[in-house]
């Protein structure tokens, strides 16, 4: 039986091979994109969640990442982590990404689940908190993203999945994932009375 830190390591790193797959098999132009009126972008997602896991897995228990991030301290721009600058390539935002894996992986190798740790841009009442607490924030965090970047990838170029050969759609192919809508738009209508 895999014990509790094991198992929730795996999810988390479940969910950062997923947001990293989004980005396979596209140009430069479409990882950097906005795709969303509120301009999230793909390779925006793993900037920011590399920017997270160094801070919650880093600062929070005293164990801060070695490399610079000077966009989380932007002042100027509150969104930095949420898109590559040009000068930011992809092979740069992915790679920190896995080093702050490593860096983060450390932490939860070398510390049991109850670790305390505190959180400063908590609130006070809330800010000391244990690596148990902190992976699965950081597994909601990273999951949330990879469902931003699975819908973000298939209005590019329809790809659709949880991971490289398994999408976890019902509908596999894409005639049925048709039918599939058109039957939903219909009942929405239907509904609406349109």
């Amino acid at each position: 039986m895999t014990d509790l830190k094991t198992h929730l390591h795996r999810y988390l790193q479940a969910g950062r091979d997923a947001v990293l797959w989004k980005l396979e098999g596209l140009g430069e132009y479409d990882v950097r994109r906005p795709l969303t009126p509120t301009g999230t972008n793909l390779l925006g997602l793993v900037k920011h969640l590399a920017s997270n896991e160094a801070g919650y897995f880093g600062d929070v228990f005293a164990r801060p990442f070695p490399e610079p991030m000077p966009w989380v301290d932007d002042a100027d721009d509150s969104n930095a982590d949420m898109w590559a600058a040009p000068d930011q390539s992809r092979d740069y935002i992915t790679g920190l990404y896995r080093q702050v894996w490593e860096h983060a992986d450390a932490t939860i190798r070398d510390l049991d689940l109850d670790a305390t740790g505190t959180v400063p841009w908590w609130p006070t009442e809330r800010a000391t908190v244990t690596l148990g607490q902190i992976i699965a924030h950081m597994i909601a965090e990273t999951h949330r993203h990879a469902g931003h970047a699975d819908i973000t990838r298939e209005g590019i170029d329809g790809a659709v999945g949880l991971r490289q050969g398994n999408d976890n759609m019902a509908h596999s192919d894409q005639p049925s994932r048709t039918a599939f809508r058109d039957r939903v738009e219909q009942a929405a209508r239907e509904a609406a009375g349109i």
